[in-house]
Order: C-alpha cells, then sequence, then structure tokens
C-alpha cells in the first residue's frame, strides 16, 4: 500500500442529534448541519490545520458527525439494525479538541457544563505528550477531551496533576 488509510470522520451517538448539534455549536461554535435534522448531524468547525510551525495550511479541519441511536445512518436496510439505545456503562470512544489561542479550556467546560454536560477532570499536564487536559462527558454520554500544547518549556501550576 502506497498511500495509507484516511481517518475522514467521527460520529458521537445521541438520541436527540437536533439537540446535540446544538450543544455543539454553543460549546465550540462550530456549525451545526443537519442532514437531514434530527436523524444526522455535520458539525463544521471551519477553518484549515495548521502546520507545526502554526501557519495555516489548504487542509480543511475535520469534522464530527451526530448520529441518532435509533436508527443510524447510513445503513443498507432504511430500518437500521440493533442496538437502537445508546451505550450508557464502560469505556467508549473519546473524541478529542484541541483548544484555539482564542478560547480557553475553563471557557469551554463553563459553557458545557452550563448546557448539561458533567466535568470528568480538570487541570492535567500529560508530560508524554506535552498538554494540558480537562474532559467533560455531553449530556449523552460521550467524552470530550480538551487539549492545550504545552509548549516548548510549559510552566505547569502546582494544583495540576501530572503524568
Amino acid at each position: 500500500m502506497s498511500y495509507p488509510n484516511t481517518l475522514i470522520f467521527v460520529d458521537l451517538t445521541s438520541d436527540d442529534p437536533a439537540a446535540a448539534g446544538d450543544f455543539y455549536a454553543a460549546v465550540f461554535g462550530w456549525e451545526n448541519d443537519p442532514r437531514p435534522l434530527g436523524v444526522y448531524h455535520r458539525m463544521v468547525p471551519g477553518g484549515v490545520m495548521r502546520d507545526s510551525e502554526g501557519n495555516d495550511t489548504s487542509i480543511g479541519n475535520f469534522h464530527l458527525g451526530i448520529h441518532k441511536a435509533e436508527n443510524v445512518r447510513p445503513h443498507p436496510s432504511p430500518d437500521g439494525v440493533e442496538p437502537r439505545f445508546m451505550a450508557t456503562e464502560g469505556r467508549k470512544a473519546r473524541v478529542w479538541i484541541l483548544i484555539s489561542d482564542d478560547d480557553s479550556i475553563e471557557a469551554v467546560l463553563e459553557r458545557a457544563t452550563a448546557l448539561g454536560a458533567t466535568v470528568l477532570w480538570k487541570d492535567h499536564f500529560w508530560v508524554e505528550f506535552n498538554g494540558i487536559n480537562s474532559a467533560f462527558r455531553d449530556p449523552w454520554g460521550n467524552e470530550i477531551i480538551l487539549w492545550v500544547k504545552g509548549g516548548e518549556a510549559p510552566q505547569i501550576p502546582a494544583h495540576f496533576t501530572q503524568e
């Protein structure tokens, strides 16, 4: 294989994709693009990827999908298949969001919790990947990791946990 397979999309599950789309639009400022309304929502962050020096590239930022648990699309059968409920227990996929320089983890957590999210942890530094992170669970049970790059010589506050 001369060219790698490419990740193009990640979907979250919701029993109400329209409400979940409104939630992510309010928390992150993304466009909520119903395709169609209440069945599948594409969250469009806008902007483009940046290279390692912080310069814009021609690669658009990834989109995030939100599908309806009771009939996940696409599927060959118009009725979909079981299960028709959201996973509520145990580990599941997590989505990592790089917070822009004109926003903050604290502000994102404030917006998310005001709309029903639960904070999972705050103020953690992961040495291995040089990143400051916090996380929340959205009202539908999806886990979101908020990430800020530590930089060349990160100054980690004393109250932060580290690993």
